[in-house]
């Protein structure tokens, strides 16, 4: 028996590494265990009545020496294999042999089921080929398989198989009571009758369909949609229903249109108000393509850029504000909303304010009264972004003339970056100094010359 259990661990290894991955039908698995007789006496010549001689040929095994194990594939084919143990004492009319001698075998088969093809209610016949291994004595040989058999299903998991299988030795002679020839006269008959359990369908939703054919295996189910739901009860299973939990048309995949407007509310933004397709459901009452769910101005038609609503224009100049480079003060189209130059007031102010600017003797440094001035000058320009201006410095004609033209430049220059340095871009600015050359009043007196003492800032056209 140590080595029938042994025989069985090969086959479930065998079985085990086999690779059978198809698997489509109801409780795939089957196993059987039963009884056998085995008669070593019958091959290819045998007439057909001395198959069934009981009492002379047919070694009879104890109960549970036959075990398979198979796998349904597909289209009616099973792959199996199996293993038995038996006791010969029934021997060909060749040999002699007064001593029992174990006998093992290791079996693997293709099965195909006729219950298809004969539809014999619980009776399913089939047909089976395979290749096998027989242990006898001291030798053992290969042999090529076929089978006849019939399985009795008593319900849907358990019932009785009864097979048959003739087994042809397909090895070489071997040497047996001194003569040189084949334990099975070339062929071996095996009768058997067992018990069969079917296994490995399950139904895990309960819906009584089992897991195999239930498209919704684990979601209790109708039968009419394989075991799928149908929550909304409107005639189209959850899988392909686009709203499970809201009754709809076929038209809209399950889903309804609150508004009529031919748009599913799923894919309506405005499912409670009538719109067009291309406004997403929305209605659009102002026609400028933009919904009025997200229109500012829904009653006035504008641009996408300005949510719906027309673009401003503060100072009035055409030139809306988006686009105005100087949406405060009316300009020209040209420009780009901006004036052209400064206006003659504005210039008469800068100017004005210019006398203000004052610098410590012989030096360009500002005197404490100028930064106020300059600064009431910056806001005067920055109304005018396209505009640049020239600041030229001026002195008297105390001094050498080319000590003069150096402080102008550099009261210039002093001019230009504190207008820089309050945000009006140096790419505006120009600098020069013209030193004692270009007086306005007199350089006798002191009145004079103060005025001469001066820095002028100009629009440069």
């Amino acid at each position: 028996m140590k080595k029938f259990y042994k025989l069985l661990l090969i086959v479930l290894f065998i079985f085990g590494t086999t690779s059978i991955q198809a698997q489509d039908e109801n409780n795939p698995w089957q196993i059987s265990f039963g009884t056998h007789a085995v008669d070593q006496d019958a091959d290819t010549g045998t007439q057909i009545p001395d198959f069934f001689n009981v009492d002379e040929d047919w070694n009879l095994s104890s109960p549970f020496s036959m075990f398979s194990v198979s796998r349904y594939l597909d289209s009616g084919l099973s792959f199996g294999v199996g293993a038995s143990i038996n006791s010969i004492t029934k021997y060909p009319e060749t040999f002699h042999q007064d001593r029992a001698s174990l006998y093992y075998t290791v079996d693997a088969m293709l099965k195909y089921s006729l219950g298809d093809v004969f539809d014999w209610g619980d009776w399913e016949p089939f047909v089976g080929i395979g290749p096998g291994w027989t242990w006898q004595e001291d030798t053992n040989w290969m042999t090529g398989n076929l089978t006849a058999g019939m399985n009795y299903w008593l319900n849907d998991k358990w019932g009785i198989t009864f097979q048959t299988d003739y087994k042809h030795n397909m090895g070489e002679s071997v040497k047996w009571g001194g003569i040189n020839q084949r334990l099975d006269e070339g062929g071996t008959m095996r009768w058997s009758v067992g018990v069969s359990v079917k296994f490995g369908g399950t139904d895990t939703d309960g819906d009584g369909i089992y897991d195999d054919h239930d498209d919704c295996p684990t979601i209790p189910g109708l039968e009419e949609f394989n075991g799928c739901p149908d929550t909304d009860g409107d005639g189209i299973k959850d899988s392909e229903d686009d709203c499970p939990l809201q009754a709809g048309s076929a038209e809209h995949n399950g889903c309804p249109d609150t508004d009529g407007d031919g748009i599913r509310d799923i894919d309506d933004r405005c499912p409670k108000e009538a719109g067009k397709a291309s406004m997403g459901g929305c209605p659009d009452t102002d026609g400028d393509g933009i919904a009025d769910v997200r229109d500012n101005c829904p009653n006035v038609a504008g641009p996408r850029g300005n949510r719906g609503c027309p673009w401003p224009d503060r100072d009035g100049d055409s030139v809306v504000d988006k686009d105005d480079e100087c949406p405060d003060t009316p300009g020209t189209v040209a420009n780009n909303g901006c004036p052209e130059g400064p206006s003659e007031d504005d210039m008469a102010r800068i100017t004005e304010m210019s006398r203000g600017i004052q610098f410590a003797f012989g030096s360009a440094i500002f005197t404490e009264g100028t930064p106020p001035v300059l600064d009431a000058i910056v806001e005067i320009i920055l109304k005018y972004p396209k505009s640049s201006f020239s600041v030229e410095g001026h002195t008297d004609s105390i001094g050498t003339k080319g000590y003069n033209q150096g402080l102008s430049e550099r009261r210039a220059n002093a001019v230009t970056s504190y207008l820089s340095s309050r945000n009006i871009s140096s790419s505006r600015l120009s600098a020069s100094g013209l030193g004692e050359t270009m007086p306005i009043d007199t350089n006798i007196n002191n009145a004079g010359r103060a005025n001469n003492r001066r820095v002028e800032i100009i629009f440069v056209k």
